[in-house]
């Protein structure tokens, strides 16, 4: 049987390919995802439970009476996968009230968790608010209807109360009386965790979910996300993926007055199915986005053999599935890449990270891929030459140029603990070879599981640093969650970890010293400046596939490059529910930046609603957004070097950005959003463009606007753009023209 997976996959893609004189490259996509999708629907496939729920029906209905107790658990846990709460727990029921706690002691913690879902299902998706599942669950977010955290409560109190150290438990517990609106004071004493609600220490302003009022609140399970603006209006726009290959992508266009229009029927993208992670290029140099989608991670066997997709923006608001014709056309699981000139020809290639586990036996070997362009629109894959055909469990991957020579290089995060740091060597033309120097970077000693990953300058030094989360875990994240609340001791389990650029080739571990050394589990995650103060925070989507993963989305803020202040309570971010996609962007041209994320989980019965959660400013910082061209450089001009400097408050700073869309799961605009403080005018922005690194420099330029920039060009051009107010229930859209004079 597992033979036969891998067979399906290459017999389909041979006979896609046979029919390519019937067939356009994008119907042959369309075609082979519709035909994987089928292949996929099998009980064999851990990720579609409801095959088996089929399967364990049709038992129970010829063994009427007389049906085990393992099976009748079993289904009741599909249950959970496939969004059948209701019968799981009538299944759970029927179960506890024919036995005795010593015969089902294992099983209570699955009837609580299938409580609290209930709950969570009858008021948080299908009574759903802005504070819907937001930690500290308080004000709207407290359940209307409240059976199923009540019945979710008796559960955990039993289970306590039979063993007072099950820190999951009482992790839960208290989640469940905060949804009651009864936490802390009805908690009891010896179940209290103390303090979840507690005022962050350096506050931020609350931010709201308007993902509801906007038509943004897309139902879906796990899947990527990219801000930015795809039909060259100046005005940013919103595409989303869904990782099953049962799930649409979703196109919203920004209507430049408010509010979005879902275009995804006009825009080609029906059929363009699965995709756990997106991102956006310009691969030929158009000067329109295009679209690189990837498929089949997440421990999902031979079934993970699926293709990833090129779709080139035709500029007419439509995209066009080019992956065969591009040379792009392979069979492995794949979440994590990475686009960058690696060959400073000024064209954009791209590093692709691919997954290899004990569970991937039936799918085969799935070394990772370099792609280099051929500036024709096509490929050529040239990893083994270049020395960086790393065979690894990649979880993602991320490019800078770090020690400042000129040439793009490539971090690797994998959940087999290999972290790989390959240096460019430097060749230019179509020659590009790397080499590992993990090593002699001090990086090789971290051998934990590792996730979200990304190279930015958290400290302003003009050095890219480099972020990746712990990702190791033997117990549900609710169980560390409740281990970290209650003082209960447990290794390093999802910290976020930092390495510090030494300017010199090395980097430090920085993790407890800026504060960062917290139960996190990060799984996609994002940076931006959330105050325009010239520090660069983060947003984390946590969560794995288990449902008693109830643990908060995590907000830190970057106090001067010397800390990190955890600001999920206060600024009304921490989502309960599982993040994946994570784009930060300035939606509004208002110079404030929001953030778009896509949430929910591997199954079915875990989607959930996307969030927009809009920032209502934090202080009057100006900032300067910045849209590169480049010429000799790659159009879109990912990989070029930005130096802000300006005198804030008599004191002289540089603030440094690297042109790339961000972190993990999620894209940001590759307009670069800068926070500058409270300077009145920028002394300088000096680009070092990416390929020919050549050097611009232009001075006494006046802050918030939206400047144009192309490489060779000594002169400026301001993109007057309307200051937008979204159209939510509780204002009007309106648009104010801004008026903006350019200093030069």
């Amino acid at each position: 049987m597992i033979i036969k997976i891998k067979s399906i996959a290459i017999v389909l893609s041979i006979s896609i390919l046979f029919s390519a004189c019937q067939q356009s490259s994008h119907e042959q996509m369309v075609t082979l995802l519709q035909q994987l999708s089928k292949r996929n629907h099998s009980a064999l496939n851990p990720f579609h439970p409801e095959v088996k729920v089929a399967f364990y029906d049709s038992i129970i209905k010829a063994n009427s009476g007389n049906v085990s107790l393992k099976l009748l658990t079993s289904k009741a846990a599909l249950g959970l996968q496939t969004g059948q709460e209701q019968q799981s727990v009538n299944t759970y029921d029927s179960i506890v009230k024919k036995s005795d706690y010593m015969s089902i002691g294992e099983m209570m913690p699955d009837v609580g968790i299938a409580y609290m879902r209930l709950g969570e299902r009858s008021n948080c998706m299908l009574n759903h608010t802005s504070a819907s599942c937001v930690f500290p669950i308080k004000n709207e977010g407290v359940h209307r209807l409240q059976t199923g955290s009540q019945k979710a409560i008796e559960t955990y109190k039993a289970i306590l109360k039979a063993n007072p150290k099950d820190v999951e438990s009482k992790w839960l517990l208290n989640i469940a009386y905060m949804t009651l609106g009864e936490y802390p004071e009805s908690v009891p004493a010896e179940f209290l965790i103390p303090g979840l609600n507690k005022q962050d220490a350096n506050p931020m302003k609350p931010f709201k979910d308007v993902a509801s009022d906007l038509g943004l609140d897309i139902n879906s399970r796990a899947g990527g996300v990219i801000a930015d603006d795809f039909n060259n209006d100046g005005y940013i726009d919103i595409i989303t993926s869904g990782w099953d290959l049962d799930d649409p992508m979703h196109y919203f266009q920004n209507n430049k007055d408010g509010t979005f229009t879902d275009m995804t029927k006009t825009s080609g993208l029906t059929g363009i199915t699965g995709g756990l992670n997106i991102q956006q290029t310009d691969y030929n140099n158009d000067g329109n986005i295009d679209i690189f989608v990837l498929r089949g991670a997440w421990n999902m066997g031979g079934f993970g053999n699926q293709p990833s997709s090129l779709l080139r923006n035709n500029g007419d608001g439509t995209f066009t599935d080019v992956t065969t014709s591009a040379g792009l056309l392979f069979f492995h699981p794949t979440q994590a890449a990475v686009w960058a000139d690696f060959n400073n020809d000024g064209w954009l290639d791209v590093f692709i990270g691919t997954e290899n586990n004990n569970m991937m036996d039936a799918g085969g070997t799935h070394a990772c891929m370099l792609y280099m362009n051929n500036h024709d629109g096509t490929f050529t894959n040239v990893a083994a030459k270049a020395h960086c055909e790393i065979t690894s469990f990649v979880k993602g991957v991320t490019s800078a140029d770090y020690n400042h020579d000129g040439w793009a290089d490539i971090f690797v995060s994998t959940m087999d603990g290999r972290k790989y740091l390959l240096k460019n060597k430097g060749k230019s033309g179509k020659g590009v070879d790397f080499e590992d120097v993990t090593v002699q970077a001090g990086i090789d000693k971290n051998r934990e599981k590792t996730f979200t990953t990304f190279f930015y300058d958290y400290n302003n030094d003009g050095w890219p640093d480099i972020l990746v989360s712990n990702y190791h875990f033997q117990q549900s994240l609710a169980y560390y969650a409740g281990a970290e609340a209650t003082g209960y001791p447990i290794p390093e389990a999802g910290h976020v970890y930092l390495y510090r650029n030494n300017h010199d080739g090395t980097f430090t571990e920085m993790s407890k010293e800026v504060g960062l050394d917290k139960v996190v589990y990060s799984m996609g995650g994002n940076f931006g400046d959330f105050d325009n103060d010239g520090w660069l925070d983060m947003y984390f989507g946590t969560g794995s596939p288990d449902f008693k993963s109830l643990v908060p989305n995590r907000m830190f803020h970057n106090i001067g490059g010397k800390r990190f202040d955890d600001v999920t309570n206060s600024s009304r971010t921490g989502n309960l529910q599982k993040g994946h996609g994570v784009a930060i962007a300035d939606f509004r041209n208002t110079g404030i930046q929001d953030i778009y994320e896509e949430i929910g989980g591997a199954y079915a019965g875990d989607s959930y609603n996307s969030a927009l959660y809009m920032n209502p400013g934090q202080n009057n910082n100006n900032w300067i957004s910045l849209k590169l061209h480049g010429v000799k450089a790659n159009a879109s001009a990912i990989g070029s070097h930005i130096k802000v400097s300006f005198t804030e408050n008599g004191v002289k700073r540089s603030v440094y950005k690297d042109v790339n869309s961000g972190g993990s799961f999620g894209s940001s605009p590759l307009q670069q959003e800068i926070g500058i403080g409270q300077a009145k005018m920028i002394d300088e922005i000096e680009i070092t463009w990416a390929g020919s690194n050549a050097v611009q420099k232009f001075t006494h330029i006046a802050p918030d606007q939206f400047l144009r920039i192309t490489e060779g060009d000594n002169q400026v051009y301001v993109n007057h753009l309307a200051k937008l107010v979204f159209k939510t229930k509780s204002a009007k859209a309106i648009c104010i023209p801004m008026v903006a004079n350019l200093n030069n």
